[in-house]
């Protein structure tokens, strides 16, 4: 299965981000782009059987394709249309604004159990409409008029 996301990107100036206020965490943000985050349901419902991890369901290689980041002051994170065509066809359209944590308490929250480095890839979280994938899918993943990404499923 795949969903479109909003990335955050931590920077490099400002170092290692840990135990950040909600206040100043988007002084730490290097930029924003559109990710597809992929899970593999059915390694996922074998973990869950053994009571094991999901982390394998979610981290095969080409599981988190990202598209090319946009500067800090090139878009609105908290109002932002996210989109994914899959073949095409529209699959998932949301807006920022309309997501359960706000980017600055996801920050504040991760960066105190989680130190980020710069670099750090922060996936916000995805619009409904999440389907499956299959192999030569054709992924159009975008933040309309700001940036957008083609992926290719093999």
């Amino acid at each position: 299965r795949g969903e479109t996301e909003e990335a955050v990107v931590s920077t490099q100036s400002t170092g290692a981000m840990s135990n950040v206020s909600a206040a100043n965490s988007l002084a730490h943000v290097a930029g924003y782009a559109i990710a597809v985050d992929v899970t593999c349901r059915d390694i996922q419902e074998q973990c869950k059987e053994e009571g094991i991890p999901w982390t394998m369901a979610k981290c095969l290689d080409t599981f988190c394709p990202i598209g090319p980041m946009v500067a800090p002051d090139k878009i609105d994170p908290f109002n932002t249309e996210i989109q994914l065509k899959q073949n095409g066809m529209l699959r998932q359209q949301g807006n920022t604004a309309d997501m359960i944590f706000p980017i600055p308490s996801l920050l504040e929250y991760i960066s105190a159990h989680i130190t980020l480095l710069p670099g750090d890839v922060l996936l916000t979280g995805t619009p409904e409409g999440v389907g499956p994938l299959v192999r030569d899918d054709v992924l159009d993943v975008s933040i309309p008029g700001v940036s957008s990404a083609v992926f290719h499923v093999k």
